[in-house]
């Protein structure tokens, strides 16, 4: 396919990260041809999603750090003399100090193969969780275990080849529609939300199940394990985006049922809403007062400047101080509604942040945040679907070796690829990955500490197992960075049944074991030991985990990359916020400067809208589709449990 490629495009796009299917999807609808092309052999970048033997292949890679060596040796024959070369790199160097542990029961894993699994292949992302498994074992101490292993009662699916409704304690159906994707299509072109219900579990104070390694092995495609933890706010720039566009068609999301707070040692549960608030037992009807009040204020703080005035030099932690809050509300509103610093955050931030936490409420569900079923590694995909729908070209597992810059215009012309080809342009989009060490000199990145967990239990049991929790931890020392804990229970169909997922999340400071290990032995149970004092009993106990720093590529500006010509853009990685503003942003903004009179991602024609004549049409108002595809409206509010969420343009007050 590689070597039937056309000569020219209008666009090509390198990478295919968050920022870059955007761009690649608004480019192919305003007409544009598009060649989208990634060296890796899945999508999403650092944005993927992996089964656990994908992550395992993944570790092992970004562990051994191999050399690629160049397929086409003589490209540089195709370079005329009055132009020159921007070299891209081969490898990727944006992760770094990967360190992966097992803590669950040792049985053995050494010839356990992933259910459903595809035969081996001499390519990244087989599943050859065998060999990965042995070198893991290696490192995890040696646990005897007497319990026979705890087969799952489900039959064994592969999800990404078949249907899909495994979602325990849901009804709702998610289709899968293509072998590489678990994304489920939505049938209206706008979100619904139904209130998440979930199994009770039969004895709160049970046990968890016995979960061992090669379980964890053997349902390996039931994770969709996430390199970057968000979620998506409910009126935040990519819903807006995604119900505009109507890619949100392609995804299907489940609401963050709870916000949780860490303080004085315990996890707890935090009031946001107004029914959570008059319904809370933790709060003295006192506090209650005081919080609504505050709350009240905050939405429209901006007609009120006389309040805050007096204290915008300040610190949102030092204003909260002064509006008669006892000291648990003031922990609450800092940590897990504005989810701002206590040392840097000044009150405006503060402010604006607590407005931004409350009109989200209420539009999807009790919580500002929706979460897309099978990870966060859909979004770029369902983006890539649509560019491909209207004429986009995809190649995976091309790498590019070089732009091709004209001397005398300083402009790229084109770019050479691993083939030899020569593919001419007008616009390259690059991810900031590709760039060679040369072209970075100038630029200061930050990194991400980032862990990943499979535990046996939620940190904050309740009557409900189905619960997608976000939990701020605060610093131990003032000044250090907050970690973002974001744990998602198996019907998000990102973890195993009787498992959690957890991402922990914070800017880096050390290495990502060093900056989150403490918060990890706060809040779980890593002994491996069968002795342990009744305290560590309480916790979650966690049966493996990887820890990994990632580049923090955002925010960086253009001028600081040496010798980019004007017709090169540079899309960032993801960054260490919750919410993914600063991607659509970036697309949005480089969009515009390619074709500043081109809607950016314009709605899609309804098929029936479609004028073949000179007849005029008048446009109906309801929805985009009506194919075999669609659910019905009713049908999704009454038959669903609720437990996912469409996107519903009505919702769409703005």
């Amino acid at each position: 396919m590689a070597d039937n490629l056309p000569s020219e495009f209008d666009v090509v796009v390198i990478g295919t990260g968050l920022p870059e299917s955007i761009i690649a999807a608004a480019c192919a609808r305003s007409g544009q041809r598009v060649l989208h092309v990634d060296s890796r052999n899945y999508y999403g970048g650092n944005w993927a999603s992996f089964s656990f033997s994908g992550l395992l292949s993944w570790i092992k890679e970004n562990q051994q750090k191999t050399n690629i060596n160049d397929e086409c040796e003589d490209w540089r024959k195709l370079i005329l003399e009055n132009e020159e070369v921007i070299s891209l790199s081969k490898k990727d160097k944006t992760i770094q100090h990967v360190e992966d542990f097992c803590f669950g029961d040792q049985d053995s894993a050494e010839d356990v193969e992933e259910a459903g699994a595809l035969p081996k292949l001499p390519v990244f992302g087989a599943s050859g969780a065998e060999g990965v498994a042995q070198e893991s074992e290696k490192e995890c101490p040696p646990v005897e275990s007497a319990l026979p292993e705890v087969e799952s009662a489900e039959p064994e699916k592969a999800t990404g080849t078949e249907p899909a409704s495994a979602m325990e304690g849901n009804d709702t159906e998610i289709t899968s529609e293509n072998e590489s994707s678990h994304s489920a299509a939505l049938g209206e072109s706008t979100l619904e939300s139904g209130k998440a219900e979930a199994a009770p579990s039969e004895i709160s104070a049970q046990e968890p199940k016995k979960i061992t390694y090669s379980q964890i092995v053997r349902e390996g495609r039931r994770f969709n394990i996430d390199l970057v933890s968000k979620l998506l706010y409910s009126r935040g720039l990519l819903i807006d985006l995604l119900i505009k566009s109507n890619v949100s068609r392609y995804a299907e999301f489940k609401n963050a049922t709870r916000i949780l707070a860490f303080r004085e040692g315990k996890v707890e549960q935090v009031p946001c809403s107004r029914a959570d608030v008059f319904n809370s037992r933790q709060l003295t009807m006192v506090e209650k007062r005081m919080l609504m009040k505050f709350l009240t204020f905050c939405l429209d703080y901006e007609q009120h400047p006389d309040e805050y005035q007096d204290y915008e030099n300040g610190t949102f932690a030092q204003f909260l101080r002064t509006r008669k809050l006892t000291p648990s509300l003031q922990h609450f509103i800092l940590h897990s509604i504005a989810m701002v610093s206590e040392t840097d955050c000044s009150t405006l931030e503060g402010l604006q942040a607590t407005k931004k936490f409350l009109q989200c409420l209420g539009r999807y569900g009790n919580t500002p945040f929706l979460f897309p079923l099978y990870g966060q590694g859909e979004i770029p995909q369902c983006f890539c679907r649509m560019c491909a729908v209207f004429g986009g070209i995809y190649c995976l597992r091309h790498s590019v070796q070089c732009l091709v810059v004209d001397k005398e215009s300083g402009r790229c012309k084109a770019i050479v690829d691993h083939f030899g080809q020569r593919i001419s342009a007008n616009y390259f989009i690059v991810e900031d990955s590709y760039l060679s060490e040369s072209v970075c000199t100038s630029v200061c990145y930050r990194q991400i500490s980032r862990a990943v967990l499979i535990t046996d239990q939620s940190v904050l049991n309740t009557d409900s197992e189905q619960q997608v929790s976000i939990l701020t931890v605060p610093p131990v020392d003032l000044g250090k960075p907050a970690v973002c804990v974001i744990e998602l229970c198996s019907s998000t169909m990102t973890c195993m049944k009787d498992t959690y997922l957890v991402h922990l999340t914070c800017p880096s400071t050390k290495t990502a074991r060093e900056d989150l290990e403490p918060v990890v032995q706060k809040l779980f149970n890593l002994n491996t030991e069968k002795e342990t004092d009744n305290e560590e009993l309480e916790k979650p106990r966690v049966l493996w985990a990887v820890y990994f720093n990632m580049r923090d590529s955002s925010g960086v500006d253009k001028n600081s990359y040496d010798g980019l010509p004007s017709n090169v853009y540079v899309c960032s990685g993801p960054d260490s916020a919750l919410g993914n503003d600063c991607a659509v942003k970036q697309a949005e903004t480089i969009f515009q400067e390619m074709f500043p009179t081109e809607e950016f991602c314009p709605p899609p024609p309804n098929p029936e809208d479609i004028i073949y004549d000179e007849d005029e049409i008048v446009p109906e108002e309801s929805g985009f589709s009506n194919s075999a595809e669609t659910k019905p409206e009713s049908s999704t509010e009454e038959g669903s449990s609720g437990g996912s969420t469409a996107v519903k343009k009505e919702d769409n007050e703005e």
